[in-house]
């Protein structure tokens, strides 16, 4: 759907790589290398979301490094379209619904570097988590979102990959979701 209102691809993929997780950044040969795509596509589409205001520019040792403006009005708007483009609200929205006690979700792998591989990996940490849910959950997902999910169960991550949900302790005890 995000497809029809950015025409571009390229412009599209850097959007996912910069907002998906605001600790990315990139190089133009290096992003030009990872996406496959000339440099001249790429730096095109840098200098305009540059422009724009929605990317920052970094120069250092002669060294341009991009990555996404915080500061920008719009930044948290543009980071949740791009996780709702991705399809992390679906997964975190059906994985809460019954999964069990749930006490952080992280995705890890492609995602988290910002490539749009098509393959998202999802850590889910709890105890007593719902397994049988999880299995025909995951189908359900990927036909919703179109996308490849595959998920961890463990009761302790070590804190790898983007934490896109935690559950929240009111005086070490009462769950808030």
């Amino acid at each position: 759907m995000l497809e029809n209102l950015i025409t571009s691809k390229t412009r599209l993929r850097l959007l996912v790589k910069f907002f998906i997780n605001v600790a990315n950044e990139g190089y133009l040969r290096g992003l030009a290398s990872e996406m496959q795509e000339s440099t001249n596509a790429i730096r095109k589409e840098l200098n305009n979301l540059t422009d724009a205001g929605y990317l920052t520019r970094n120069e250092d040792n002669q060294k341009i490094t991009y990555k996404a403006n915080q500061n920008n009005p719009f930044f948290i708007l543009l980071q949740q379209i791009v996780r709702k483009y991705v399809g992390l609200d679906t997964i975190i929205e059906m994985v809460l619904d019954r999964m069990g006690p749930v006490k952080r979700v992280f995705i890890i792998g492609d995602y988290v570097k910002g490539i749009d591989s098509g393959r998202i990996e999802v850590v889910i940490e709890g105890s007593n988590l719902n397994e049988d849910y999880i299995q025909k959950l995951s189908n359900k997902i990927e036909l919703e979102i179109q996308k490849k999910v595959i998920f961890y169960l463990t009761n302790q991550h070590d804190n790898s990959g983007l934490l896109v949900f935690e559950q929240e302790l009111i005086d070490d005890k009462v769950p808030i979701l």
